[in-house]
């Protein structure tokens, strides 16, 4: 007997076929999954690295292309300030943020510091969005999840449809 996700969780008609070596957003769960990752990780502003990394949690969540979080002792913390917003997150729990120091005002990266119990694997640390500094992913770069809210890493290796996309906001 075949347990696999899609063997229980039909994807939609209107997701894209995975191909060899990618998986579809449409297979990831819901609540999401979180899943160890040894790739090496880059984040760049400019020419000064952020973070640089070959242990990350990768979460996985339906519709979502994945995110990556980062320890702290992988992240050049000096480079970032926190800000004083929050989010709440139904399965992680309170979301912190952070910027950089030349642009105090624009979230580039966040995190949970106490998340909820099945998202302690990611508690303090930190994800950052592909669409405000350079992400690099097993010496890629990413391409960023659209809408103002996502922070999902597009590589290759996965399918969507994505959230965030034009014509999305009813998922």
């Amino acid at each position: 007997m075949n347990n696999s996700l899609t063997d229980i969780v039909k994807r939609p008609a209107f997701a894209i076929e995975p191909g060899p070596g990618q998986e579809s957003v449409w297979d990831y769960p819901r609540p999401p999954a979180v899943k160890r990752d040894s790739r090496t990780i880059e984040v760049r502003d400019g020419t000064s690295v952020l973070a640089w990394t070959t242990f990350s949690y990768k979460v996985m969540e339906t519709a979502s292309p994945p995110a990556f979080y980062i320890p702290r002792a992988n992240v050049k913390l000096g480079l970032l300030l926190r800000m004083e917003n929050r989010t709440y997150c139904e399965w992680k729990g309170l979301a912190s943020y952070w910027a950089l120091e030349r642009r105090p005002e624009v979230p580039v990266a966040w995190s949970y510091e106490r998340p909820r119990p099945r998202f302690d694997a990611i508690g303090g640390l930190i994800a950052f969005y592909p669409d405000r500094v350079a992400c690099f992913l097993g010496g890629e770069r990413v391409q960023a999840q659209a809408g103002p809210y996502y922070g999902g890493w597009i590589t290759p290796e996965v399918v969507g449809p994505f959230k965030g996309e034009p014509g999305t906001g009813h998922w």
